[in-house]
C-alpha cells in the first residue's frame, strides 16, 4: 500500500469515513489500497466546513439575525443560531457526506 499523508479529521471527515466503511465498502477499500483515502477525506471535510459556513451566512441574512439581536436577546440569538447550524449541517450531510 502506498504511504498516505497524515491528517487530522474533523467531525465531517470522521462521518464520511464511517459512512464509507459501513455503506460503501468497495469504494473504501479501493481508496485505501490506492492511497487516496486520506486525500479524499481531507477534501470532503474542507468542502463540508466551507459549505456549512456559507449556508449559515445565507440563512442568517434571510432572517436578518444581527449582532444587535445578540446583544439584546442572547437566548433568542443562541436558539436561532443552533437551528441555523443544524439546518446547514443537514444540507451538507446530504450533499457531501452521505453520497
Amino acid at each position: 500500500m502506498p504511504k498516505q499523508e497524515k491528517i487530522t479529521l474533523n467531525k465531517y471527515g470522521r462521518m464520511r469515513l464511517k459512512y464509507l466503511k459501513e455503506h460503501k465498502k468497495a469504494e473504501y477499500i479501493i481508496m485505501l489500497m490506492d492511497g487516496t483515502l486520506n486525500t479524499h477525506l481531507k477534501e470532503i471535510q474542507e468542502a463540508a466546513q466551507t459549505r456549512v459556513e456559507q449556508i449559515i451566512d445565507q440563512l442568517k441574512g434571510k432572517i436578518d439575525l444581527t449582532e444587535d439581536i445578540k446583544n439584546t436577546d442572547v437566548l433568542y440569538w443562541i436558539g436561532t443560531m443552533n437551528e441555523i447550524k443544524n439546518q446547514a449541517e443537514e444540507i451538507v450531510f446530504n450533499e457531501l457526506i452521505y453520497i
